[in-house]
């Protein structure tokens, strides 16, 4: 069986192109950075990541195209695929992507806004500190008709 699931945040904005085929298809890679879950000695500590190559086709490239940024975090589902190729030096170079089959978002807009780099944030349902009461718990509006979820 060849299935990968990964969770990790983009390194840039999806690269995308469209062949040029009687069907005209999208395509698009991008690189997700995705955390080890331990720790090396030797790296002072810190956590380190892989970056994964990743290629989606069809629906799931002009999904990424649309929605997906640099900085977002999101969960991909695919399965690997291995290549090679002779670049111009005639040097064999070998290749490994994830071809996607899904891909979706694993914050809010809100929650990326500080990791994403294009992300403004959406405006807050929170009180103005002005409408806190002094204990630190904000005042109830009369009117509301649902009941708190505690008695």
């Amino acid at each position: 069986m060849n299935r990968v699931i990964l969770m990790g945040r983009l390194t840039r904005d999806p690269e995308i192109r469209y062949s040029q085929n009687d069907q005209t298809m999208a395509i698009a890679r991008y690189t997700l950075a995705v955390d080890r879950r331990g720790r090396r000695d030797g790296n002072d500590g810190q956590q380190t990541a892989d970056f994964i190559s990743c290629v989606a086709f069809r629906q799931q490239a002009e999904f990424a195209e649309k929605y997906l940024r640099k900085g977002m975090k999101i969960a991909v589902t695919g399965r690997i695929q291995t290549g090679s190729y002779t670049n111009r030096e005639g040097q064999k170079v070998y290749t490994t992507d994830v071809i996607v089959d899904d891909h979706e978002f694993c914050e809010s807009k809100n929650a990326g806004a500080s990791n994403a780099g294009g992300f403004a944030p959406a405006a807050e349902n929170r009180p103005a500190p002005s409408e806190a009461v002094s204990d630190g718990f904000m005042n109830i509006p009369d009117g509301i008709d649902e009941e708190l979820p505690w008695n």
